[in-house]
This record gives structure tokens, C-alpha cells and sequence, in this order.
């Protein structure tokens, strides 16, 4: 496995509690798929808190930061049946991507929380 990129970020969850009592907040960076999840755990916060840092941390992890086209709403953090969190890239950050890294890659993942703190971890392996 070669790394292609690394990318860590650290959000405050008090911070994003009253970022998405703002529901253009909520749209302009989340996706269907992710609101519908985060909108049903009781401390809501953490959910987004954490997929936030994730994109932030891709976004580092590629080395354009949130910048060329890169859309928020179109890095998807979810989690397989076993609880582990991915991202899957859609729409034209997707094609981005593939034309900036030109190679087959893999996205690795970690997420925690500990309040008032979320972070995320994310390689980019070739």
C-alpha cells in the first residue's frame, strides 16, 4: 500500500449543536443519506459533529483542502453493516478526485468523539 495523502481534523460538538439548529447549514454540507442517519440518534450533535471532521479530514488528505470544486454534501460518511465508518464520493467531487489522484485508490477512515471533541482520521492509499 502506498499513501497518497493523510488528513486529520479535530471539531467542537457544542459548536456544530448550534450550527445545525440552522437547517442551510445542515443542506449545504450533509447528504440525504447522512442527515437521514444523524437526524435519528439523540445527541445529533456527535453524528454530524464527526462526519463534519471526516470531510474536513479528506479534504486535507487529498491537498486541496475545500477548494477546486470539492462539495461538502458530495463526500459521503456512512458506516457498513458492521459499524465501520467509510466515505463514498459522488457527483462531480467524485470525478475530481479520480482525475486528481489518476489511480485506483482506497479511502480509509476512523472516527471518535469525546466530548466537547470530535476527530477524524483518513488515508488515501494507491
Amino acid at each position: 500500500m502506498k499513501i497518497f495523502g493523510i488528513g486529520i481534523d479535530i471539531v467542537n460538538i457544542n459548536r456544530i449543536g448550534r450550527s445545525i439548529k440552522r437547517k442551510k447549514f445542515i443542506n449545504k454540507l450533509f447528504n440525504k443519506v447522512e442527515i437521514s442517519k444523524c437526524e435519528k440518534i439523540k445527541n445529533k450533535e456527535y453524528c454530524y459533529a464527526k462526519r463534519f471532521a471526516a470531510k474536513e479530514a479528506f479534504s486535507k488528505a487529498i491537498g486541496t483542502g475545500i477548494s477546486k470544486g470539492i462539495n461538502l454534501s458530495e463526500i459521503i460518511v456512512q458506516n457498513n453493516n458492521n459499524g465501520k465508518p467509510n466515505i463514498k464520493l459522488i457527483g462531480k467531487t467524485k470525478i475530481i478526485v479520480s482525475k486528481m489522484i489518476k489511480k485506483r485508490f482506497n479511502i480509509l477512515l476512523t472516527l471518535s468523539d469525546d466530548k466537547p471533541f470530535a476527530i477524524a482520521t483518513v488515508i488515501i492509499s494507491i
